[in-house]
């Protein structure tokens, strides 16, 4: 589901929590919040007719390693970490 605030911006963040939402395009691609707006050149929205930039879901990334916006390769850590990293050596 894809949910936009009162000023007719993707959200970066669900409520309550606060949880960082990334968004998924038709072609299984991912975006961060800020490149999904339409930031760095971005052409995404849930109306393109290209598959790379058509946006068909924004979800909280709960788990699992860190992922990169594909659009400008930001870091996008889970909300709970990767349940496969080793731990750190004590």
């Amino acid at each position: 589901m894809i949910h936009r605030n009162d000023d007719g911006k993707l959200t970066s963040v669900a409520w309550p929590g606060g949880y960082s939402v990334v968004y998924i395009t038709e072609d299984g691609g991912t975006l961060c919040a800020y490149c999904a707006n339409g930031a760095n050149g971005s052409d995404a929205h849930e109306d393109s007719d290209d598959p790379q930039w058509r946006l068909v879901a924004g979800e909280v990334y709960w788990e699992g390693p860190t992922m990169q916006c594909d659009h400008c390769y930001a870091d996008m850590p889970s909300e709970y970490g990767d349940p496969d990293a080793e731990e750190a050596p004590k």
